[in-house]
């Protein structure tokens, strides 16, 4: 009998370190099952079962989301930099929307969060049939550590729903030998509100004993939840913004804990964010462990080469440019004006020029910083250094993307060719949200990664409000959150009487906020534009069967009664 695909890799992972030698005893020793009555002899037993679905969770942001969510959307990039970072041309497939079933990321993505599904269901049903009285437990604790798998489990399978749509409802692990059938979109949506609203009654608001930001809450169950209302236009043909509305506003006045929007810009990325009041959930990250939003998944491959010198940095060597953003002018310097009004993220954040983000960013020592981009010549050794590419040349990173080389800032060069396949290591303003600080610094890496900030909450509410022609009090929403980025009285806040906020705008203050936070395919395709629309170097899509990604055929050859989703060839 076909094992499960699922069950296979669980297995594959935990029982990986074994080894079969020869001897003589022939009686049969079974390495396929784990007892969960010998396993778990102790209550940090059962927290290392209740924490393994954590850890692979926060490994898959940069494993799956980022680049899925990121490369295929308007504001970041990964070109071909003059033969670093081509890859079989996997990037640009993302870019143009033109990925197969062959390609590695539409397994994987498939693979990695079923895995972590399969690890919370696993805990799940050992930690149900516990005796807890065995475990100095009680049974609040039991109910509120269920709460909170399901709850991560909704998550995965929220973000599941999101890339492919349709998708098998898997909820036990022990006896299963192959995986369900598909369920309807409608079917998977009931599914994950239910075990959110289900789960939320037992567990602990912010501020409860034993309680941190890497624990699910309350409230970091119901902003999946405003997560699922949001885009649930998209998800099953009904919108769902008056529950959207309903649930957000009830964050905000403090039904699941007490929560308020940071005073500071770099506040939910800095090295005390566990500490920040605008954090609802985050995974946590240090120097000396885990810390994936740092690795070469994500942020430190946001960044050009040799920057390490600048930002004094040493401890992980040199960067890598994988990721930038997608440029606003052209290599003649004029500004790109697409009809959509998409792309050009940082031409978007220049339309606000007193935004403190907009500083070049620089460490100013004791863990402290401004600054959120890095652009134009990076300096060290007291500015009579500027950090090179690999080719040689200083870099002068600018808001365009071709061949400068060493050409001067104000050059024109005679190569005006601006595509994915045509860029150098200067192309492309980087961002820099969670901080690297100079390798003396006590807190040099220290930052959680924040998976749910309340200022999602307020952007949520905002456009439900939008939506439903309430223009002003949108305004004011996102007045409470975009306050901190400009000095007092301030022009560039919203005037509060709904003249400023389009549909476009309220687009680009989503792309504003959360830039680089892995969610901008899905604010894209909530707003009709992720097929329809183009940017740089990026033609509208022949229809929309790309809103969702097809399952990889490594997938498809090990669970064969999975069906493809439509557009795609098996």
């Amino acid at each position: 009998m076909k094992k499960n695909h699922y069950i296979y890799m669980l297995l594959v992972f935990l029982l990986g370190g074994l080894t079969t030698n020869s001897c003589t005893n022939l009686e049969e020793t079974t390495y396929d099952k784990i007892i969960s009555n010998t396993f778990y002899q102790t209550k940090d037993d059962v927290y290392r079962s209740f924490l393994r679905s954590f850890e692979h969770g926060y490994w898959t942001i940069q494993g799956t989301q980022f680049v899925l969510q990121e490369n295929t959307a308007d504001q970041l990039m990964t070109p071909n930099r003059q033969g670093d970072w081509y890859d079989g041309g996997q990037y640009i497939r993302l870019h143009n929307h033109t990925w197969t079933t062959t390609d590695g990321f539409c397994n994987d993505a498939w693979k990695n969060l079923f895995i972590g599904i399969s690890l919370a269901n696993n805990s799940l049903e050992d930690i149900r049939a516990l005796d807890v009285s065995k475990f100095n437990m009680s049974l609040a604790e039991q109910k509120s550590l269920v709460a909170e798998l399901r709850t991560l489990r909704a998550w995965y399978y929220l973000r599941l729903f999101d890339l492919y749509r349709n998708i098998p409802i898997v909820e036990t692990t022990k006896g299963a030998t192959q995986a369900p059938l598909q369920a309807t979109p409608q079917a998977t949506f009931d599914f994950i509100e239910k075990e959110l609203k289900e789960a939320v009654v037992d567990m602990a608001k912010k501020g409860d004993a034993g309680i941190v930001t890497s624990r699910w809450t309350q409230a970091g169950a119901m902003a999946l939840l405003t997560r699922l209302y949001l885009n649930a236009k998209v998800y099953t043909g009904t919108d769902r913004f008056d529950d959207c509305a309903k649930v957000s506003q009830e964050i905000i006045d403090g039904k699941y804990g007490s929560y308020g929007i940071a005073n500071r810009w770099d506040a939910p990325y800095d090295w005390n964010n566990d500490l920040c009041e605008e954090t609802i959930f985050a995974f946590p990250g240090s120097f000396g462990r885990t810390h994936w939003q740092y690795d070469s998944g994500m942020y430190w491959w946001a960044l050009p080469y040799n920057v390490n010198k600048y930002f004094e940095f040493t401890d992980f060597g040199t960067a890598n440019p994988k990721y930038s953003l997608q440029p606003g002018h052209d290599v003649a310097g004029n500004i790109y004006n697409y009809t959509s009004n998409l792309g050009q993220p940082f031409v978007k954040f220049q339309n606000y020029p007193d935004d403190v983000r907009l500083k070049l960013y620089k460490n100013l020592g004791n863990s402290t910083r401004e600054g959120m981009f890095l652009f134009g010549y990076l300096t060290y050794n007291d500015g009579k250094n500027r950090i090179t590419s690999t080719k040689g040349y200083d870099l002068y990173i600018r808001d365009q993307v071709g061949w400068f080389d060493n050409l001067a800032p104000d050059k024109v060069p005679t190569d005006l060719a601006s595509n994915m396949n045509h860029a150098d290591q200067n192309s492309g303003v980087y961002f820099v949200k969670y901080p690297f600080y100079k390798t003396v610094d006590t807190h040099k890496i220290e930052s959680d990664y924040a998976e749910v900030r309340l200022a999602e909450v307020y952007y949520a509410l905002a456009e439900c409000k939008f939506r439903k022609g309430d223009k002003t009090g949108a305004e004011k929403v996102l007045n409470t959150v975009r306050k901190r980025y400009f000095p007092a009285g301030s022009t560039s806040l919203y005037p509060e009487n709904g003249s400023k906020l389009t549909e476009a705008e309220m687009l680009d203050e989503w792309g504003r906020e959360f830039l680089g936070e892995g969610r901008r395919r899905t604010d894209l395709i909530r707003f009709g534009k992720f097929n329809t629309a183009t940017w740089w170097d990026k033609t509208a899509d022949t229809d929309n069967h790309t809103e969702i990604f097809p399952i990889g055929l490594e997938v498809l050859g090990v669970s064969p009664q999975l069906k493809q989703n439509p557009g795609y060839d098996l």
